[in-house]
């Protein structure tokens, strides 16, 4: 059993997710509406890619990546809620059992050469479309951080709490501007982001993340 978090008016459990629910603002049900219908439309077609990229994955993966073809982790999801998120596996299997720590660096040591390209091209991503149809993950929200991480998070830094209020995203604002977040200023500067999308969610905000996103893609960059 997970122990309950709690700070200002939200609650964190296992059980029960954030038990207080504060209304958001400025997202109509209109905006709602389309957003999730473009999460499933994404999903349809991001799942029929990920067959591709799983197929490709396992005539490569014994010569340049050895190990199981998809890696899971808890996550936290909206409202607090635990839910397990996919991905192509990227790394070498950890032999320490040490867990690590919220603030610890990236183990980039750890990345193989195929790992670096999938990660780089956002290929391991590509089985996190499950959890948008299943409606765990939106296309487009705050990305859902190790369900541990996340209530640290909660606790030490300030507005992080306030990206529950939404479902969690395969890309974001914070992704795009802030890009990948392992130390406590970036973190800092993750949740702000977070913070506003939040806030000032608008299906013209949706369409400039996924077309920035795209761009970074095909460049390549924010990428560890």
């Amino acid at each position: 059993m997970k122990a309950i978090l709690k700070e200002g008016h939200f609650s964190y459990s296992a059980a029960d997710g954030l038990t207080t629910r504060m209304p958001l603002v400025g997202w109509s049900p209109l905006f709602l509406f389309s957003k999730r219908t473009v999460d499933v439309i994404s999903a349809m077609v991001g799942l029929s890619m990920a067959v591709i990229a799983g197929f490709a994955l396992l005539l490569l993966n014994p010569l340049f990546n050895p190990g199981p073809l998809l890696f899971k982790q808890e996550r936290m999801g909206q409202w607090g809620r635990p839910f397990t998120m996919w991905k192509f596996r990227s790394m070498t299997q950890s032999k320490d059992t040490k867990k690590r720590l919220p603030t610890d660096p990236l183990e980039s040591d750890r990345i193989t050469r195929l790992g670096q390209f999938i990660r780089r091209t956002r290929i391991d991503e590509l089985p996190n479309f499950f959890s948008v149809l299943t409606g765990d993950m939106a296309l487009v929200g705050p990305r859902p951080d190790v369900w541990d991480h996340a209530t640290w998070f909660t606790e030490n830094i300030p507005y992080y709490k306030y990206r529950a209020r939404v479902r969690p995203g395969i890309t974001g604002l914070a992704q795009i501007r802030g890009g990948y977040a392992d130390q406590l200023i970036t973190i800092n500067r993750k949740a702000r982001y977070d913070y506003y999308y939040v806030r000032h969610g608008t299906f013209m905000l949706e369409v400039f993340i996924i077309l920035t996103t795209v761009s970074v893609m095909l460049l390549g960059t924010g990428a560890k």
